[in-house]
Formats: C-alpha cells, sequence, structure tokens
C-alpha cells in the first residue's frame, strides 16, 4: 500500500516523470491528476481496483516498458531480454510461493486475458463451458454472448437461488451432468458469497469436465490461505 502523505499529495507516479509528463502535455496529466483525486476520495469496494502500490507503479513505469519478451525466460523469440528474464523469473517463483503452486505464469496483463490463455489450450472452438451467469455475478469472459468467450464457446449458465442469492450446488450438478461440458468455471466477479469449490471439484470429476477457478477478485484472500 503507498504511504498516507503519498496518496494525499497524488505522489501515484515518481516525481521526475510527472514532472516531465506535466510539461510534456499538461492535458494527460491533468486527467491523471483528476483520476488520482477521485482515487484518494471515494472508497474503492473492487478488489481488484485497489491502490497498488508505489514500487509497483515505478517497476511499471520503468525501461521494462520499452522491451519485447514474447516468449518464456530463457526461450525468447527476442535477444536482449536476459534482464527481463531476470524480473519474470522472480515473478514466478514468487507467485508459486505465495500460492502454494506448483506452476505459475506471470504473463497475462488481466483476468481476462487469463481465461483466454486457458481456453485456447484446453478448449476447441464450439465445446461447452458451465459457468455463473453473469446476471448472478458471473463474468463477461466467462461466455457471456458480446465477449469473445460467448462466440467461440457454447455457454451454459448456473446461477444462485433467489431466496438466498447462494449458489444452487444441486442445480449445478444437474446441469453438469444433463450438458456434458467440456469445462466448468468457478468464479465470478460479482458473487459476494463464499464459494464451495470442493463441492466444485466433486460435480467436474463426476462428469469428466476440467475444473477452472477464476480467483481474480478473491486472490488476495487465498493467498493469506
Amino acid at each position: 500500500m503507498p504511504r498516507r502523505n503519498d496518496v494525499e499529495e497524488g505522489r501515484t507516479v515518481s516525481n521526475p516523470l510527472n514532472d516531465v509528463l506535466r510539461r510534456t502535455d499538461e492535458e494527460i496529466w491533468r486527467a491523471i491528476k483528476a483520476e488520482t483525486e477521485r482515487q484518494r476520495n471515494q472508497i474503492e469496494l473492487i478488489a481488484s481496483e485497489n491502490f497498488c502500490s508505489l514500487a509497483v507503479q515505478a517497476a511499471q513505469g520503468s525501461a521494462l516498458t520499452n522491451k519485447y519478451a514474447e516468449g518464456y525466460p530463457r526461450g525468447r523469440w527476442y535477444g536482449g531480454c536476459e534482464h527481463v528474464d531476470v524480473v519474470e523469473s522472480l515473478a514466478i517463483s514468487r507467485a508459486k510461493q505465495l500460492f502454494g503452486a506448483e506452476h505459475a505464469n506471470v504473463q497475462p496483463h488481466s483476468g481476462s486475458q487469463a481465461n483466454m490463455a486457458v481456453y485456447f489450450a484446453k478448449l476447441r472452438p464450439g465445446d461447452k463451458i458451465l459457468a455463473m451467469d453473469l446476471a448472478h455475478g458471473g463474468h463477461l469472459s466467462h461466455g457471456f454472448k458480446r465477449n469473445f468467450s460467448g462466440r467461440m464457446y457454447d455457454k451454459v449458465s448456473y446461477g444462485v437461488e433467489r431466496e438466498t442469492g447462494i449458489l444452487e450446488y444441486e442445480k449445478i450438478k444437474g446441469l453438469a451432468h444433463r450438458h456434458n461440458p467440456e469445462l466448468i468455471i468457478a468464479g465470478g466477479s460479482a458473487y459476494s458469497r463464499a464459494i464451495d469449490f470442493k463441492k466444485f471439484r466433486e460435480i467436474a470429476d463426476e462428469v469428466g469436465a476440467m475444473l477452472m477457478v477464476d480467483m481474480a477478485h478473491i486472490a488476495g484472500l487465498v493467498a493469506t490461505k
């Protein structure tokens, strides 16, 4: 988290860069300043839009921005990636340690890109996915018709019980047996209750489906174990 004084004074980028931007393009600088004020004066309840630290902002605005690094560490399509390899390897190692994972890919810039990577790796166009209805707390990239995922894959939706607002696991199980999806997605973007991932694992195993957990909005809680 940024220090309180940093946030209050609007120093969300390092001062030298801030000064350069102001002199070079004051219109953009003013828009960024206004956004800084908005964030400073409002309470953000979207977990994925919380403040990132000044150290993170410094890294994102560094010379790394200039470098192509297609591929993976020690297996790039471009030369001159030895320093980028160090950074990505550190990020992978830290992510594995943080989440207790055997493998980690830190290249996606967003949850949607991470979901896309899974789809392209494990599914074929037209395959069936079982995921939470957008109106019940799901995510656009979980098969919504106006999203690439809904155009490429056949989505079956599950939802919550009207009276309780809690996922109906027996109905989810029934949908899985009825439609035999290749992939079941557990998780969403606007579902505020705890999800029983063990039940999803059991349902997926019963029908021979792959299970993907989209935990983008609860990653911080997961990391704390």
